[in-house]
Parts: C-alpha cells; sequence; structure tokens
C-alpha cells in the first residue's frame, strides 16, 4: 500500500504537515515485501540556507539525520528503529544561522519506505 501524504509549508508558522510546505510522500517501497529493507528520507531543499534534518519520534525524542546544503537534494538514512511497529514520525528541518524550524504532522514510515521533503524557498 503506498501513501502519499503531500506537505506544505504554513507561512508565518513554519510548519510542516502531511499537506506541508515541505511536501512529503511515504511509501515508495525499495523492496516490498522485506522487513529489512531501508527506509529513506529524500530532501529537496529549495531555499538558500543549509538545513539539519531530524526525525522526531511520538515521544518528543529528536533523532538527526543529517544536514542538506541550499538548493540541493539530499538522500539520507532512517534508522531501523525510527520505523514500523506502528510509531509515526514528525521530520524537522532546522536552518543553519536561521530562527524558521519548520515541522511536519506525524508520518507512518513503514520499512522501505521513501519519504520525500521539499523545502521550498522562502
Amino acid at each position: 500500500m503506498m501513501l502519499y501524504p503531500a506537505l506544505r509549508l504554513l507561512s508565518g508558522l513554519a510548519l510542516l504537515a502531511p499537506a506541508l510546505g515541505l511536501p512529503a510522500c511515504a511509501g515508495n517501497r525499495a523492496e516490498a515485501n522485506s522487513d529489512d529493507a531501508e527506509s529513506r528520507i529524500e530532501v529537496q531543499n529549495q531555499g538558500f540556507p543549509d538545513m539539519t534534518i531530524y526525525a522526531i519520534t511520538a515521544g518528543g525524542s529528536r533523532v538527526r539525520l543529517g544536514l542538506v546544503n541550499g538548493h540541493s537534494t539530499q538522500r539520507l538514512r532512517l534508522p531501523s528503529h525510527l520505523v514500523g511497529g506502528g510509531q509515526q514520525l514528525r521530520f524537522l528541518a532546522d536552518p543553519i544561522g536561521g530562527a524558521r524550524t519548520p515541522v511536519s504532522h506525524e508520518l507512518f514510515v513503514a520499512p522501505g519506505d521513501l519519504v520525500t521533503l521539499v523545502i521550498p524557498p522562502q
């Protein structure tokens, strides 16, 4: 089953959501029948600032996934302990040298999924 929640960045509040300013798609399965398949997040940073990307668990823990330079696209691995098992995640994009920190709504990410996060220019 493929999920394609769209994310739009809410101006002013700078929130991400499965209809959020950072569009996200969860569901492109690398290997549909494998629980061992790696899950990844593809971040398309269309803005100028470099962004540190975090996954936020339901309990509020932040897990740093990596850095995505401005005007670039990069795929980051999602740690296996964060995906599947009914756990939902949110993603946070923290700009280097900026105050805006957009956060997505909760998404369920299964093993093998590819989540796409688009950070539009400001």
